[in-house]
């Protein structure tokens, strides 16, 4: 995934290069381009092997600029280690490995010199009345510098000055391609389609697409060959690009041709086409249908088309051209060769033919002129007469009335598919669709003849693009979008008996965590949206803690996919078990929980307070837990399971319940723990069974109880109570047993008849009393009056036996 994310990025930085390179180029930027022998135009010239260091500088400048030289200076740094542009001295990329250079040196490094002044230059006469007065001493220049940082005043851009502004050859779209938005990971959200086995890249899939998409416009007579010569108003070109906001869509503030010829011309921009490459492509269409009386063009072998009609002399350098030809060469195989939906039979020797035909026409280029192109003629027509029964060979019925099947691999059918669909997504915003949805999706459908897609196949793709762009951009219009797609895809009993059919033979083999896996075309795209739904909505406290609004939409998404794929046949060895939405509401707010009362409680053991027990402050955060739960998610759940906020007052109470067990089972005596402790989990306990009575009918409410295993914190804390109280009486009397035999006294006056133990004793009973009334134990009525008549019962005995002892002592 990290290999294909890396090329990705490869990808995206070439071409936001290649776009810089044609800007400064096509501009007034440089006074004149001298080209490099055998280039007349700025086509001919690789542009990925020119330095753009080496062009800034000649535009900073203003001088002339050699792309000779420039070429050169690419390929002298291209060993070198690459640099950033921060200014900074002392960040580099290294070429070699630090760990095969040896330790660093042992001696210091230099000294740095101390700054020196410039020399103060004496300005003529009258200059200085000129110029305001400045500190010539380098604290003032370090000043100014400084300031200059926060200068927030942006210099305003007149007419006038760039009136002489040129930019012929710059393609409007082209030079605002970088999105705007800042992009999410998407890598979790991958299609289940196994890789090409040629390498194929997305630039290949996207302008093969583009190709394709000229092929079915060509079959409804929309195929117009534009002229390279454009007359452009370079002024109110201009002043568009600068007064357009970032909102705006490049083509909809130019006039847009009407018809076909102004979408297709939206399509070219929108997928990225070059206008060299676009003008090359139809012209090599229309000579590969001439002389095709009564054939269709979208009934041709596009790939094996375009390699026969169209020349090297077309393209700028033979590198472009070898890197055009494998791409055709790479899809005739994948679309032929690799992953066929329908087996060869008979044909199989042929297809071993066809892909020695391959490679001695990739084998050509390097051969002397006249002898590869003798060899790749020769190897052209011979690929003809074995492409063309391959392609025309019977495959998925009559369906979609194609005849043509070179992307017969449906996973090749659905990514080129997918590359189409890409543009309906505006430019300077990925998170919005264009103005030309409805015409470009209309537009693209004219491709279903060509690649097999049906209506099912169209809509589960197009949700598929439109979920994975909400996942890049988090933009909620899009996701609503996606949700609206993935309701209209036809149920099982919804879709005719062909279409049944087609669907059923569209398989691809993967291999995932648990092996080999064959997925179905469904399982491919809706596998993976389920899997990223659940994996959000598997910690929904996590995931949505701060936009919980979001979380409604992506339970939408995952109950539409889960009932779509349950309708598979496979569906049992996918390990489905639900079969209900609240089945499957009822796993995400158990695995949400887990997650959430585990992060709780790794929080309360790092927490360092020393004046309330882990126990007694992980039920209060349990408390906020359920609380949070109970007013930001349970509405959104509530709405596919009544019961989900019992399910989830239950589970927290079985979770705390689990830790607080070890816990009662050694609690002997009445501590300062337990007097922390047992007050905080009864009262979550208590919010608990509130909690599931408000939330569920009588009956239902029941049930929840029976099954919750109750803390019993008034019973223990009875006992605890009580062994308390015996052990203060215990003490009690020992105290009064020691002072009967210790105590000699004598009546001090008739008023006085008793001694001043028997005061000593009724103080103590009294500050017993009143610790016992301190405590705040928790007890349900019940309890507490049966702990009331013991204590009662407790102190008349102690009364007894304290009279017994100090009966014979006293003058009563």
């Amino acid at each position: 995934m990290e290999e294909k994310n890396a090329v990705e990025l490869l990808q995206r930085y070439r071409r936001d290069r290649r776009i810089l390179l044609d800007f400064i180029l096509a501009g007034s930027l440089i006074k004149k381009v001298i080209m490099p022998p055998g280039a007349v135009t700025l086509d001919d010239v690789d542009l990925d092997q020119v330095s753009v260091d080496y062009v800034l500088n000649c535009a900073k400048k203003g001088g002339m600029l050699e792309l000779s030289e420039a070429i050169r200076d690419y390929h002298d740094h291209t060993g070198l280690p690459q640099m950033n542009s921060t200014g900074s001295a002392g960040e580099f990329f290294l070429v070699t490995n630090p760990e095969f250079s040896g330790s660093p040196p042992k001696r210091a490094p230099p000294p740095v010199p101390d700054f020196v002044p410039p020399p103060v230059l004496t300005p003529p006469p009258g200059v200085l009345s000129s110029i305001p007065d400045l500190d010539s001493s380098p604290v003032a220049s370090s000043v100014s510098k400084s300031e200059s940082f926060n200068y927030t005043q942006a210099q305003e851009l007149t007419v006038d000055d760039i009136e002489d502004f040129e930019d012929d050859d710059i393609d409007e779209a082209d030079s605002l391609r970088i999105s705007r938005r800042i992009r999410n990971d998407a890598t979790d959200l991958s299609l289940g389609l196994p890789s090409f086995k040629t390498g194929i890249t997305e630039d290949d899939l996207r302008e093969t697409a583009y190709e394709v998409l000229l092929a079915c416009a060509g079959a409804a007579g929309g195929l117009i060959v534009p002229s390279k010569e454009k007359k452009k108003d370079k002024r109110s070109k201009l002043m568009r690009k600068l007064g357009r906001s970032r909102n705006e869509n490049p083509l909809s503030q130019s006039q847009r041709a009407p018809g076909l010829v102004g979408l297709l011309e939206t399509m070219r921009v929108q997928m990225e086409i070059s206008e060299a490459m676009d003008i090359r492509t139809r012209q090599g269409l229309l000579n590969a249908l001439a002389g095709k009386v009564g054939k269709r063009m979208d009934a041709l072998l596009v790939p094996l088309e375009l390699l026969c009609c169209i020349s090297r002399t077309e393209f700028s350098d033979k590198k472009a051209y070898i890197r055009w030809q494998k791409r055709q060469l790479n899809m005739l195989e994948e679309g032929l060769l690799n992953f066929p939906a329908v087996g060869f039979g008979e044909s199989g020797r042929k297809a071993s033919e066809f892909r020695i035909l391959l490679a001695k026409i990739e084998e050509s280029e390097f051969l002397p002129p006249s002898t590869g192109e003798l060899q790749r003629t020769e190897c052209l027509r011979s690929l003809r007469e074995i492409a063309t029964p391959l392609a025309e060979r019977p495959a998925r019925g009559d369906l979609t009335g194609e005849v043509c099947h070179w992307a017969d691999g449906y996973h090749l059918n659905v990514r080129l598919y997918e590359k189409l669909l890409l543009s309906v997504f505006d430019m300077l915003d990925e998170g919005k669709l264009t103005e030309e949805v409805e015409e470009i999706l209309e537009l693209v459908k004219s491709t279903w003849r060509v690649l097999g897609i049906t209506e099912t196949m169209h809509y589960t793709c197009y949700a598929w693009v439109l979920f994975r762009q909400h996942v890049i951009t988090s933009e909620q219009g899009v996701l609503k979008h996606a949700i609206e797609q993935l309701k209209k895809i036809p149920l099982k009993e919804q879709r005719g008996p062909q279409e049944r059919l087609h669907l059923k033979s569209l398989h691809c083999r993967v291999e995932g965590d648990q092996g080999h896996q064959d997925l179905s075309f469904l399982q491919s795209f809706l596998l993976p949206i389920q899997k990223w739904a659940d994996k959000q909505l598997g910690d929904y406290h996590l995931h949505f803690s701060e936009v919980p609004v979001m979380m409604e939409n992506i339970v939408a998404v995952a109950m539409i996919a889960q009932r779509l794929l349950l309708e598979e046949p496979e569906a049992a060895m996918m390990q489905y078990t639900s079969n209900t939405d609240r089945d499957q509401i009822e796993s995400y707010i158990l695995s949400s929980i887990k997650n959430a009362f585990t992060r709780i409680l790794q929080s309360v053991e790092k927490s360092d307070s020393k004046h309330e027990h882990p126990l007694a402050l992980l039920a209060e955060e349990t408390k906020k837990l359920l609380k949070k739960d109970t007013t930001m998610f349970m509405p959104i759940l509530s709405q596919r399971h009544p019961q989900a906020t019992s399910v989830s007052a239950s589970l927290l109470h079985r979770l705390y319940g689990n830790k607080l067990k070890p816990f009662l089972g050694v609690a002997e005596h009445l501590t300062e723990d337990v007097i922390s402790v047992f007050p905080a989990a009864d009262n979550l306990e208590q919010y608990i069974m509130e909690l599931i009575t408000s939330n569920s009918g009588e009956e239902t409410a029941d049930i929840y109880c029976r099954k919750l295993a109750p803390y019993q914190i008034g019973s223990i804390s009875g006992t605890l109570v009580m062994r308390w109280v015996n052990s203060q009486l215990g003490r009690i009397l020992g105290w009064v047993e020691r002072a009967v035999q210790q105590e000699r006294w004598d009546p001090i006056s008739p008023q006085q008849r008793h001694g001043s133990s028997i005061v000593e004793v009724f103080r103590i009973v009294e500050e017993t009393v009143d610790q016992f009334f301190d405590l705040k134990v928790p007890m349900r009525p019940t309890e507490l009056s049966g702990l009331f008549r013991g204590v009662d019962n407790a102190f008349q005995v102690f009364a007894n036996h304290v009279i017994d002892k100090l009966a014979p002592s006293c003058t009563w």
